[in-house]
């Protein structure tokens, strides 16, 4: 069976890295899911959440902010400028922010609330509270 080889890293740290069966991740232009033997990609990410199913069949999932990922046979390189792991996330510090940053109401506050909202979207979804 065919596996795709993939590496999670931010601008701090490395997040993962292992098989996977298959990555959904979060362009400018909509979600891209990636499987084994996909054409090469070089793209853009957005504030989102990124799927990762593991070769056992586990569910990975990271709150990214930013940056490109690259496909190449099948190795997947996801560059995030901020990424966390779902299990990493305070999910009452995250709301906690969202809520001070709607609280700002400023334009430049919007940025602080989709960072917030991606990271209570991904914590809740591992948790299975969504």
């Amino acid at each position: 069976m065919a596996e795709l080889n993939v590496a999670v890293v931010s601008a701090e740290r490395s997040l993962w890295q292992g098989t996977a069966k298959s990555v959904v991740a979060k362009t400018p232009e909509g979600e891209i899911g990636i499987l084994p033997g996909h054409e090469p990609v070089l793209a853009m990410l957005v504030e989102g959440p990124l799927r990762v199913e593991q070769s056992d069949g586990t569910k990975l999932l990271v709150a990214v902010h930013g940056g490109f990922f690259s496909v190449s046979k099948d190795s997947v390189n996801v560059i995030a400028e901020v990424a966390e792991l779902a299990e990493d996330i305070d999910l009452d510090r995250a709301k906690t922010a969202l809520a001070a940053a709607q609280a700002a109401g400023a334009e430049n506050e919007a940025a602080a609330i989709r960072r917030a909202e991606t990271r209570i979207n991904v914590a809740s979804v591992a948790k299975g509270l969504r």
